[in-house]
């Protein structure tokens, strides 16, 4: 940016600096519930016990521990873990944060830069402070040669700038009132571990330092990874951090596939397993252990959307870029028949990517706000989105006549006609495609197998290819699929990252989310809106009309989702009797659970 358009900015957004204030935390909307003075998260044991070790299971392998590049395969829990922020986000409420490495947050009303002042205490774990320069260059590196995440938001920063010994201060280019808070959200690196090195390329051969409460101690790449609580931590006392990192290690075990991690936990060396078939946690929790009670059995409650499971289909590729095909497969997924056939207790179908919650598209005709923000794209729009639309519902028989007909059509008006047991388009070329699949999910091969048996009935030539965690992520991070399993967790607060799964420019971003390739006007606008309401109303109108786009453009075979998390864990492992609002954020383990005899 040259002087003249940089003084230029300043000038428009120099009116913001009025009303500006340090405060302890900053929400999306409205004021942060908890006060200045608060002690400690509502959902944390502010007097956990310190000690004890948590034992998790990963299906796949890794070769990297640094999270915040695209190279490589990391534990995804050190992104989280291994790693602090200026700000830490409470759980319990849609989008607040509150002081972490910063002890304060100042935005003007118009929101047009955000300033951290960094706690004068904040410790990396080597014992050197956290200064504003490391900051600085965190986030540039993080904005140019980091994951593709974080590029987003670093194009939209018109200048960062240290303005005092331990402030720092980003001004932003257009209005985007979540900026503030997606600032506060950067893990902050060591500057000096990084000089001479390769950000990009770095791998297992060096352990980033940072100043969270744990740190690498041990490793072996493909097999495990642990953490050890650093017993110097410097924000053990900060109001954010009390009741959390209890634990004194927290080790990752990697397996080939889940039935081997499922052994590995009735055998001992596991002591938490998350488990997701129902069928299974009714049928196959009865162990000697649990009999005992050396492990329990815990269910987890939470209020957040569905977000989206399934097989999603790629509309770079022609076979998928007709919406009555994609619905000739929703259509042919018998969801009835399979929910019963893999969990025995049937589960709630994702009916939206924002159902189970207050996000999500209502039933019927769009109304009021939402169609106000849907109808100047009314002519691109896909059948239903104004109209209303519900996904095909099957008989739950296995053979589910009435859908395959009905998909039968749908693919004839796509022109594709059954001849000789195959369908074929004008051409004479068979309809034909690749379900892309990683080793060791035995419950999602299950899924396809029930799958692919009812498209071959209505004459679809599929191939299903099973490839490792590397060869996966390789052939996914360039969109080298036509259809793939994926899952897409969303929040009750929605934000940039819209942008990032289902924005136009990130159709083209190797490494991206939006694995559907979809390039929609409507999608983007609605995006910008809810990032710019100033009222709950127009948010939520707006990411209701954004849920209508994508559910109707028939992008994801969709499977069920669980407003539960079901956790089976040593008697030892505690969590808080108090949940936040999303519950089974604490069914991820292990920020607030401690260890107890």
């Amino acid at each position: 940016m040259n002087f003249f358009a940089g003084l230029a900015i300043a000038i428009c957004l120099g009116a913001g600096i009025a009303g500006a204030e340090p405060k302890h935390g900053i929400a999306m909307y409205g004021d942060p519930s908890l006060p200045p003075d608060f002690v400690s998260l509502p959902y944390a044991n502010a007097d956990a016990p310190k000690g004890g070790r948590i034992v998790q299971g990963e299906v796949g392998s890794f070769d990297s521990l640094n999270p915040h590049i695209l190279k490589g395969r990391v534990p995804w829990q050190l992104r989280f873990l291994a790693h602090e922020s200026l700000m830490g986000r409470s759980y319990d409420e849609p989008f607040t944060l509150y002081g972490l490495l910063a002890e304060s947050v100042e935005v003007p009303e118009d929101r047009s830069w955000v300033e951290f002042t960094l706690r004068a205490e904040a410790r990396f774990s080597d014992g050197s402070p956290v200064t504003v320069e490391d900051v600085l260059w965190t986030y540039e590196t993080l904005g140019t040669v980091g994951h593709p995440r974080y590029h987003g938001s670093w194009a939209k920063i018109a200048s960062a700038e240290a303005v005092g010994e331990r402030t720092v201060r980003f001004t932003f280019t257009e209005r985007d009132d979540e900026l503030p808070l997606i600032m506060g959200l950067r893990p902050i690196l060591k500057k000096a571990q990084w000089e001479g090195i390769d950000f990009a390329e770095s791998g297992v051969d060096i352990i980033p330092v940072s100043s969270a409460p744990y740190v690498i101690s041990e490793f072996d790449p493909g097999r495990f990874v642990t953490l050890t609580r650093n017993p110097d931590y410097w924000g053990k006392d900060v109001p954010f951090m009390r009741g959390q990192a209890n634990l004194d290690e927290i080790r990752m075990e990697f397996f080939a596939d889940g039935t081997a991690m499922f052994e590995a936990f009735k055998g001992g060396l596991l002591n938490t397993m998350r488990e997701t078939n129902v069928q299974k946690w009714d049928t196959q929790y009865d162990f000697p252990a649990v009999r005992s009670g050396d492990i329990v059995k815990s269910i987890i409650p939470h209020q957040r959307p569905s977000g989206m499971a399934g097989l999603v289909m790629n509309t770079r590729r022609p076979v998928f870029q007709d919406w009555r095909v994609r619905e000739a497969m929703i259509t042919a997924f018998n969801f009835e028949f399979i929910n019963q056939t893999i969990n025995g207790e049937p589960q709630p179908r994702i009916a939206s990517y924002f159902s189970n919650s207050i996000l999500a598209m209502q039933h019927g005709p769009a109304e009021g706000r939402v169609r106000e923000f849907l109808e100047p794209f009314a002519a691109d729009l896909p059948p239903g989105a104004l109209e209303g639309y519900t996904l095909p519902e099957g008989d739950g028989t296995e053979r589910n006549r009435a859908n395959i007909r009905r998909a039968l059509t749908l693919m004839e008006e796509a022109g594709w006609t059954m001849d000789g047991g195959t369908l074929r388009n004008a051409a004479g070329e068979p309809f034909s495609f690749e379900i892309l699949l990683q080793s060791g999910a035995t419950e999602t091969q299950q899924i396809v197998d029930l799958y692919v048996a009812a498209l071959n009935r209505i004459g679809a030539d599929v191939r299903v290819t099973t490839v490792d965690g590397a060869e996966f992520k390789e052939s996914t991070g360039v969109y080298d699929f036509d259809m793939t399993w994926y899952l897409w967790g969303l929040s009750l607060s929605p934000g940039n990252e819209q942008y990032s799964y289902w924005g136009a420019e990130a159709a083209d971003v190797e490494g991206g989310r939006n694995m559907m390739g979809m390039k929609v006007p409507a999608a983007d606008a609605m995006i910008g809106r809810l990032l710019t309401s100033e009222s709950q109303e127009d948010f939520l109108a707006a990411t209701r009309a954004l849920d209508r786009i994508l559910t109707t453009g028939r992008y994801v075979v969709p499977i069920w989702h669980s407003p539960i998390s079901r956790l089976a864990h040593a008697k030892e492992l505690r969590y808080p009797e108090t949940l936040p609002m999303y519950g089974d954020w604490i069914g991820f383990q292990p920020d607030v659970w401690w260890y107890e005899e």
